[in-house]
């Protein structure tokens, strides 16, 4: 078959980049791709459907897409991803404007399915089971950093949450499948290890490998400069991860940690293992026994049956464990999820006014932190330029991309996007630390 133009877009979250990456990659062997999607003789979509919000994005994607089909250059539509692995059988004959459906694990067949829908010009549901996971070569997205995904799919089972339906069981990526994925990625300056629970990676392996297995081997390797931890559950927070924190120069002191809520009655409902005190507990050995450490973490306001008493043991909860970051969702009603058939639902509105409230108190919180650094100097590696305060912004090893605030700093002199420079605190504004270049 001829060689086509291709435009992908990718949503969701950063494991849905991943993924997309790897598709990105496999493409390229046939075909060529495109950043200007009206361009594009195939537009492939890689879908989220975590959320109502998540999948109405999703859907919104697919019918702007399906219009450049009147008179532009558009000639197939292929859709990815989580939206078609849990609704493909009714999608297919809802959205005939789309040609293809892929699941989750289906990436590797990209280039089959588009042959075939040329051949026999015929629309394809290709959605299969969710498979082991396998390491890699990757087209990358990022720039100066890169995310590595290291197991998909859950069987935490929190009542609120549909992946366990969407991506299946826990499946941990073969440990040297992962060695030679990450050695494959080039040199990054920080490795972000990714999972929806990254701290139980190797349990379901044979022979059985531990996470802090997994970062001394990736630390051997010399491309990789460091390595940044997100959604480590708390309950798996070992003191062998705690000792690695401490002796091992490439692990960024950055952990995110989901608490999800701090009363310990919405806890048990929400099928969390932990409790309110526990977190606190955890969280304070952490800043104790791992110098400088910057902890995230994400709650949900809202859970069905929350009272005003559950609530506010939320709220003095941020108020004592002084986060470095916090983020915060309203309880999204899924279908299928256990959570959706509890009595005593929210209202929308008492939702809205509690997550303003936690925002509220987590700003104050990120102030304190903040004060609390003026006068310190950090290693901050330049992004960019901020044209309208005319003043150059990076991260430090308490920013991870996306999700936290940057650190902004003058300079007498030109700065290089992916260079680290010192720089000293001078002020807080919101989300965001000030500084100058020393």
């Amino acid at each position: 078959m001829e060689n086509k133009l291709i435009g992908v877009i990718s949503l969701g979250c950063d494991k849905n980049r991943v993924d997309t990456e790897k598709m990105l990659a496999v493409l390229r062997q046939k075909h060529t791709l495109t950043d200007d999607i009206d361009k594009a003789q195939i537009i492939i979509i890689n879908t989220c459907a975590f959320l109502r919000s998540a999948r109405r994005e999703s859907i919104d994607e697919i019918l702007s897409a399906a219009e450049l089909k009147n008179g532009g250059a558009l000639e197939k539509l292929i859709i990815t991803g989580c939206l078609p692995q849990k609704f493909a059988g009714e999608m297919f004959g809802e959205l005939k404007e789309v040609d293809a459906f892929l699941g989750i694990s289906d990436y590797d067949r990209i280039l089959e399915i588009i042959d075939e829908l040329y051949e026999k010009d015929e629309r394809i549901n290709g959605v299969g089971n969710p498979s082991a996971e396998r390491g890699v070569k990757r087209q990358l997205t990022t720039d100066g950093y890169a995310y590595l995904k290291i197991a998909d799919g859950c069987d935490n089972h929190c009542t609120y949450c549909l992946i366990p339906k969407i991506r299946g069981k826990y499946r941990s990526v073969a440990f040297d499948a992962l060695i030679e994925e990450a050695r494959l990625l080039g040199e990054v300056r920080e490795l972000i290890l990714v999972a929806q629970d990254t701290s139980r990676y190797g349990e379901d392996l044979t022979p059985k490998r531990t996470l802090v297995d997994l970062i001394r081997a990736l630390s051997l390797l010399s491309n990789v400069k460091g390595i940044r931890l997100l959604y480590c559950y708390p309950e798996n927070i070992t003191d062998e991860l705690i000792r690695e924190f401490q002796f091992n120069p490439k692990l960024i002191r950055y952990i995110d940690i989901p608490l999800q809520h701090a009363s310990d009655r919405i806890l048990k409902l929400m099928n969390r293992k932990g409790t309110g005190a526990g977190y606190l507990a955890l969280i304070e050995r952490l800043k104790r026994e791992i110098y400088g450490i910057a902890i995230r973490s994400t709650f949900i306001a809202g859970f069905p049956t929350e009272t005003e008493e559950d609530f506010n043991a939320l709220v003095d909860f941020i108020r004592k464990a002084k986060l470095f970051n916090a983020g915060f969702f309203k309880y999204s009603r899924e279908e299928g999820t256990a959570a959706y058939n509890l009595d005593g639902q929210i209202k929308e509105s008492v939702k809205t006014k509690r997550l303003k409230k936690l925002y509220s108190e987590q700003k104050k919180v990120v102030k304190e932190n903040g004060k609390a650094l003026i006068g310190k100097t950090f290693k901050v590696c330049a992004e960019g330029f901020d044209r309208n305060e005319l003043i150059y912004y990076g991260r430090a090893y308490f920013n991870a991309p996306d999700i936290d605030g940057n650190v902004k700093f003058f300079s007498g002199e030109e700065v290089v996007r992916g260079e680290f420079y010192e720089v000293k605190i001078t002020g807080v504004s919101g989300y965001d630390l000030y500084g100058e270049r020393i």
